[in-house]
């Protein structure tokens, strides 16, 4: 939680298999009731700084906002281990710990919500939790076809990423069609600045993966919010992992796709503050 003298800084959060983690600590502004503390995990080819705007908002209403660059991300290393689901959850807990996070809020967009989920169901650990909010994500079902896969990795499609208006044009169905232009590109700035390599073996591992059984006994109070114009991950996957968490709650999002944290963060804050207020 946070002390009257600390400031923003920036960690390195080493990992057991020697993963070194980018992170940041924002400190709440001067003035500002203090309020528990929210770990912002990213989803896949993102990185921290698709929560510019939320972690902007958090830290005005008094939040101490740990974010960080998931393993082979931004400034982030990959590390010895082979990407899995459960790595993840273990990395997130490194974080946790090396921000001396406790009763945290985790955000968790797509991937970065795999990552939360995998760490809450990880028995006694879901105890250092205050709460989950979950956007455009899910416990099961996510088996990416072979095609995606190799398309994420190949040198053509980050070929056509560094080029904004094809590049947009390629990543187009994971926003709402209706969606600021500006928006689109930060996405795709995103998606390009992330290795091929790391794209490829994120997206592969989640074949077969499933929570489920896990998660039935996890009652961390939870947000799940999903865009009902969401192509990337079913909304009804999204209603499952809602039905599956006994404490949480279900919101489908009007005219949003999938990347919650670009289209409407200022939802992703209200569900912040709803579980801080509990």
């Amino acid at each position: 939680m946070t002390t009257a003298a600390e400031v923003t800084r920036e960690l390195t959060v080493r990992t057991d298999d020697g993963a070194e983690l980018a992170v940041t600590v924002l400190a709440p502004l001067a003035g500002t009731p203090a309020a528990v503390d929210v770990v912002l995990v990213h989803g896949w080819a993102h990185s921290r700084r698709a929560w510019g705007t939320i972690a902007d908002r958090l830290i005005r209403a008094g939040h101490r906002v740990v974010l960080y660059d998931q393993r082979g991300h931004g400034a982030s290393t990959p590390g010895r281990s082979p990407v899995s689901v459960e790595r993840l959850g273990d990395d997130l807990g490194a974080v946790l710990d090396g921000a001396h996070a406790r009763d945290a809020v985790v955000v968790g967009h797509s991937g970065g919500g795999f990552a939360a989920l995998s760490h809450a169901a990880g028995g006694a650990r879901a105890g250092r939790l205050g709460g989950l909010v979950l956007l455009g994500t899910a416990a099961h079902g996510q088996d990416t076809p072979d095609g995606e896969v190799k398309m994420m990795g190949s040198a053509a499609f980050s070929w056509a990423l560094r080029r904004p208006p094809l590049g947009r044009k390629l990543l187009s169905s994971t926003m709402a069609k209706t969606v600021d232009p500006v928006l689109l590109d930060v996405n795709r700035q995103l998606f390009a600045a992330t290795d091929p390599r790391i794209r490829a073996e994120f997206f592969r591992c989640t074949r077969g993966w499933d929570l489920r059984p896990a998660l039935a006994g996890v009652t961390v109070p939870a947000v799940v919010l999903h865009g009902d114009a969401d192509k990337v991950i079913d909304p009804a996957l999204a209603r499952t992992l809602a039905d599956t968490l006994p404490g949480a709650r279900f919101e489908p999002v009007p005219g949003a796709g999938h990347m919650l944290p670009l289209e409407r963060p200022l939802l992703v804050v209200s569900a912040v503050s709803e579980l801080a207020s509990r």
